[in-house]
């Protein structure tokens, strides 16, 4: 079946020990508002870990994007990318809600043979099968975060885990954030989901303004290695 995934959302360099020492497999680097950070912080959190980190291409609070505004983002992806970044996470809808295949087409080809997730915006396109249909063949694409609605896995679990378990292409690229809880996690293994992401989780008492807990990381990282070994019995038994 494989290692499950932990992605640990970090914000400066003073994540990053926790997280590396808590057994994460990837940082997820990003401001607190969900923009892309500065490449200064990129080149630091970089310098303090070996683990892979993607880091955010976001510049305005919307899912769009202009044309100039494109010609940015790549050229800050490259600066990323320079300053240590092992891949970037984005991802643009259209006018109508969906998924805009072309802008996100554009920017993984501006970025040849670098691995990109889909990041939460996802949630806010329109009939969920659809845009799965849409982000499935993108180029580069390794991972969608969804929470399977825009208000979190408070609401959208049910609905992310059904189409997790009819859909196993779906499985195997989600990422499941936005509110993860323990009980989640065995029921998302069951169905094959192997990569998960935490931020206030890891935070003592949820806060930004706490750095990432290697004891709270820890804590994942053994969650998630059980939730596999016994999906692993139970298909062996």
């Amino acid at each position: 079946m494989g290692k499950a995934v932990l992605e640990v959302a970090v914000r400066a360099p003073g994540d990053v020990a926790g997280a590396d020492a808590g057994g994460a497999d990837r940082l997820h680097l990003t401001t607190a508002e969900g923009l892309s950070p500065e490449p200064a912080t990129v080149a630091a959190v970089c310098r303090e870990s070996e683990l892979p980190v993607y880091v955010r291409l976001r510049l305005n609070e919307s899912w769009t994007t202009t044309g100039g505004e494109l010609t940015r983002l790549t050229g800050l992806a490259e600066d990323f990318l320079q300053c240590g970044a092992t891949g970037v996470s984005f991802g643009f809808l259209d006018a109508d809600l969906r998924i805009d295949e072309e802008v996100c087409t554009h920017v993984a080809e501006s970025l040849p043979g670098v691995p990109w997730t889909f990041h939460r915006g996802f949630d806010d396109a329109l009939e969920p099968e659809r845009a799965w249909a849409r982000v499935s063949d993108l180029p580069g694409l390794v991972g969608v975060q969804s929470a399977g609605s825009p208000r979190g896995l408070d609401v959208g679990y049910d609905d992310l885990l059904a189409l997790a378990t009819r859909w196993p292409r779906i499985a195997e690229r989600v990422i499941p954030c936005g509110g993860l809880m323990g009980e989640h996690v065995p029921w998302f293994v069951r169905v094959g989901v192997r990569t998960f992401h935490v931020g206030p989780q890891v935070r003592p008492g949820g806060s930004d303004k706490a750095y990432v807990d290697a004891a709270h990381v820890r804590s994942w990282r053994l969650l998630l290695d059980d939730a596999v070994t016994r999906a692993e019995q139970s298909v062996a038994g």
